[in-house]
């Protein structure tokens, strides 16, 4: 099925999606600052997490249905099909290698779905912090 949208209007669309501060991103770190942790947006850290929690060297990530292929949620478009298929397994690669280089410097990498924090972000700033204590107890 071809696109309903000319190159330009497709183009204009995908512009305005946004790659930070997302309303997942905001909704967890407000949930996290609720429980009294002070989640660090956008370290310099290699993959640049969207959460860090420094005390603890917890990275989260928080990964959208779409743009990193959720188990549950993620469709594949019906047009374009290999380049979405291609841009799917490079950001599936992308993660993990990003992660294993922050395992490698001692983070504990943690990733958050779009869909779970959407259905309750108290419940992901819930694990998150179950994941802190671990941490601080086995440390």
């Amino acid at each position: 099925m071809p696109d309903p949208w000319s190159l330009r209007k497709r183009s204009e669309v995908m512009a305005k999606i946004r790659s930070t501060d997302t309303r997942p991103e905001l909704e967890l770190r407000q949930a996290l600052r609720k429980q009294g942790l002070r989640p660090r947006a956008y370290p310099r850290l290699p993959g640049r997490p969207d959460i860090a929690l420094e005390d603890s060297m917890i990275a989260v990530f928080v990964h959208g249905c779409f743009w990193h292929g959720c188990p549950k949620h993620y469709r594949a478009p019906k047009s374009h099909r290999s380049y979405w298929s291609a841009k799917l397994t490079r950001n599936v690669a992308r993660d993990r290698r990003v992660a294993r280089i922050l395992r490698g410097m001692g983070w504990h990498v943690l990733t958050a779905w779009e869909c779970a924090i959407r259905a309750d972000s108290e419940k992901v700033a819930d694990r998150i912090i179950r994941a802190t204590t671990r941490l601080s107890i086995s440390a």
